[in-house]
Order: C-alpha cells, then structure tokens, then sequence
C-alpha cells in the first residue's frame, strides 16, 4: 500500500510494504515510473530513496537498483561456478533478466533457456532496466513466455544447470508448485545432466524466519538429490538474510579448498568483474549460524501439494 505525508507544507508518497501480519516498513517514493497490471499481477517501478530504482510485483519487492547483484551473483555463479563446464542454462522465471545476464557472463555458456509466465513482466524490464537489456539482446539468450514446468517437461534433452528465480511460495500463488518434491523428483532431477546443479532461491533466512520456507525446501531437495549445499546472505531490501538451496546431481563437486583459487577460478571462467561475489565470498555464505543450522537438521516438512508451505501474504498493490 501507498500513503502520502505531508509536513511543512511538503507532500511525499511513501510505499509500506507489509512483511508479516504486525511488521511493517516503508520506502519513501521520490518517483513513480510505471504502475500497471497484467493477466498475472500487478507491476510497479518506482525511484527510492535508499534503494534506486525498486520493482515490486503484487506489491512486493522484487528487486532493488542499489543491491540486486548481491541476490543475482549469488542464485547464479556458485552453481555455474561449481560445475565443471556449464554450457547449457535453464531458469524458471526470471523475467527480470538479471539472473540471465549473470549466467550469460560465463565463457562456456552457449544457451540460456529463460521462461517466464509474464510477457508484461519481460517485455516491461527489457525496456526500463538498462543494466539487462543487454542479456535480452544476447544472441544465447532464447526467452520463451509460458509456464516453466511445461517447457522443462516437453524440452528435448538436458541443462547443465536449472535456476529457480521464482516468485516466493505465498497462499494462492501458483509458484508454490515449483517448489514440491513432486516437480523435483519428476521435472527438474531428470532434466540435469550428469553432472547437473539445481539451484532456487529459498526466501527468507533470517534467525526469525528459516523455518518458513527455507528449511523446508530444503529437506524437501535432500529427498530427491544425493547433496544439497546451503547458503544465505543479508539483503537489505529484503529487510531479512536470504536463502538460496543448491541441489548437485553429483555429490563429488566441491569448491577449490583454497579462497585465492576460487578467485583465480572466477576470473578465469566470468567475463568482467564481479561486484560482489569472490573467493572468499563464496566460503562465507556456506558457513551457517547455530539458528539456520539447527533448523535445518531438524526439518521434518517436505513440500507437496497438499502440504505446502508459505511465506507471509500477496496482495495485490498499486501505487496511486
């Protein structure tokens, strides 16, 4: 929701985006760029003041000028990073384009598979993101609009890696499908090549909330995968610490022990400078506090149909 303040005889719009049912917080809108709805949800871009530009979808942040690359270096390079020669990219949503234009970075990729549900979502980031209008453009890169299960289920062959960059699990979504033990065993796990990585973004990871979703995606991948490597991150326009779950078809990939060979790895294999992500970077999200950790051994949910899991609301939101 939007509300306007007025003091001094100066009038601003401030956008209050609720994270639970008695928490929530505000951004001051310096601009409104676009508010629009499509078949799907609502769309909005507005300037921040702290954050930049901040798209938000059905009312929530989705993503922020000031810190995306921290939440897209993260869902993307660790498993492109990890596997031996990443050629082949899948990624269920990401209509943003920023996660393609992370994996497109890679020297080795030579296809990336993006579909999203949301043409307005797509066609609306390719024209006002400009940090992504070159993965749009990108001759590797192949956008398809329709639903993601679909297109992995009918596709014709295997990925090196798959990337869920989907819309968190919420009450009377439709992502919450894509996050069941019943799309990863019979969807995702036979689409991997043999030495394929799944990756998802697994929401919210702070000491407060891992239990929503975080843990339980991923109990649910370690009943379908041999691994499961966890790691999270601080995202200040998230207003929590992150999760992002990393499913390895084979169990013997492991990082280079050393952080200065991540580093020489990272420059060999990416094209440009990473801004947040290094060596040293990458050891540090795997190390876990007491909180995730003990979470995480204890989580019993899987994920199905029947029983899912959400995180806090939806609704729909338009800035007036």
């Amino acid at each position: 929701m939007s509300y306007s303040v007025t003091q001094n005889g100066v009038r601003s719009e401030w956008l209050e985006e609720e994270i639970q049912e008695d928490l929530r917080w505000s951004i001051l809108v310096k601009k409104k760029l676009y508010s629009g709805k499509s078949d799907f949800q609502s769309v909005e871009l507005v300037e921040s003041g702290p954050f930049g530009k901040v798209l938000l979808l059905d009312g929530k942040s989705q993503s922020a000028e000031a810190d995306e690359f921290v939440y897209h270096e993260l869902l993307v390079h660790l498993a492109l990073l990890l596997h031996p020669n990443p050629r082949t990219i899948f990624i269920a949503g990401g209509g943003e384009g920023a996660t393609a234009r992370e994996a497109l970075r890679h020297k080795s990729v030579e296809k990336v598979v993006m579909v999203d549900i949301d043409k307005v979502v797509c066609d609306f980031c390719e024209e006002h993101l400009e940090a992504n209008k070159a993965a749009f453009a990108d001759p590797r890169m192949h956008l398809i609009i329709n639903d993601a299960r679909a297109e992995l289920e009918r596709y014709d062959g295997t990925f090196d890696v798959i990337i869920g960059d989907l819309a968190d699990p919420v009450f009377g979504g439709p992502c919450y499908q894509l996050y069941t033990q019943d799309f990863y065993r019979t969807v995702v796990e036979p689409k991997l090549a043999p030495d394929g990585i799944f990756v998802t973004q697994s929401g919210p990871a702070g000491v407060l909330t891992c239990s929503e979703v975080f843990s339980p995606i991923n109990h649910t991948l370690n009943s379908v995968f041999p691994r499961v490597v966890p790691y999270l991150q601080h995202i200040p326009s998230y207003v929590d610490t992150w999760g992002w779950n990393m499913a390895l078809k084979n169990a013997q990939l492991h990082f280079p022990e050393r952080a200065e060979d991540i580093d020489a790895l990272i420059k060999q294999r990416i094209n440009g400078n990473l801004k947040f992500l290094d060596g040293g970077t990458v050891q540090a999200v795997q190390f876990l506090n007491k909180v995730v950790r003990t979470a995480l051994a204890e989580e019993q949910h899987i994920f199905t149909l029947d029983k899912p899991r959400f995180i806090h609301g939806a609704g729909s939101v338009t800035i007036v």
